[in-house]
């Protein structure tokens, strides 16, 4: 609430009074003096607060005019652990790059979110193309559907059923590529499709057919993504996505630079 400053205004009436002798015309003018006195003191001294630079404003054609406020700051970002922090690992989870790479990226994502979906696309594929392909990271992929995002949760269900046949990464690619944020393109009948695209309903001779739409409409695989959740909770991860990088934490869609700095760090 706006607290509205007013100037203060005295009023001075001159009425006609009787005179009652000269004690009574000193006193009346000792009266009007210190009306005049009082007058120029709060004038004075209220020039001199508006004209300082904590003022409370100026005065244009006689009214006071309170000066706009601050702009309000911007929101701090949640504190990060300092050191490197213990991230339970699943066996099962996908990896990207050399097994025995000296650094681990555990990335925390959803594949509803925006930003996890602007790090695909601004960042991922450097990182992929100077650390991973090169033996010095490995990725691993860990899931953290909001619980706001309506599909997300489907979407890693659905993840990781292609995981179990070996095309997690190329179905991660396709979730990102046509996933967005309201849930469009992640809906069930979206998931079968590039299930379908990727042979993963084909079987073989004969075998396994439908594999992928089983184990989705079974709900097969919610007990990893849950598994992932309560990891990355314990590790201190609350929204996505969020980076471990041999331990240490990285939160948000940050540039190449930012990850670059990390791993290098982890490498010496």
């Amino acid at each position: 609430m706006t607290e509205h400053h007013q100037q203060p205004e005295i009023i001075i009436e001159n009425k006609q009074t009787e005179s009652n002798g000269g004690g009574n015309s000193l006193v009346a003018g000792s009266i009007i003096l210190g009306a005049v006195l009082i007058c120029v003191s709060i004038f004075y001294n209220t020039k001199l607060v508006l004209n300082s630079p904590s003022g409370l404003g100026s005065l244009q054609r006689g009214t006071l005019v309170q000066q706009a406020p601050a702009a309000p700051s911007q929101p701090s970002v949640p504190s990060q652990p300092a050191g490197p922090v213990e991230v339970k690992t699943r066996k099962d989870a996908a990896v990207l790059g050399k097994s025995d790479a000296k650094v681990t990226i555990e990335e925390f994502s959803d594949f509803q979110c925006p930003f996890c979906k602007q790090f695909i696309d601004q960042t991922f594929a450097q990182i992929k193309s100077t650390y991973i392909d090169t033996g010095k990271v490995k990725m691993v992929f860990r899931h953290f559907p909001l619980p706001f995002h309506n599909n997300a949760q489907g979407s890693s269900v659905a993840a990781e059923c292609a995981n179990l046949q070996g095309k997690f990464w190329q179905y991660h690619d396709l979730l990102f590529k046509n996933g967005q944020a309201d849930g469009t393109g992640l809906a069930t009948v979206d998931l079968k499709k590039y299930a379908d695209s990727l042979g993963l309903n084909n079987g073989n001779f004969g075998f396994g057919k439908n594999k992928f739409n089983q184990c989705l409409d079974s709900n097969a695989t919610l007990s990893a993504v849950q598994a992932d959740e309560r990891d990355g909770k314990a590790a201190g991860t609350s929204g996505t996505p969020t980076f471990y990088i041999n331990g240490k934490q990285l939160v948000g869609a940050q540039p190449f630079s930012a990850f670059k700095q990390a791993i290098d760090e982890a490498l010496k």
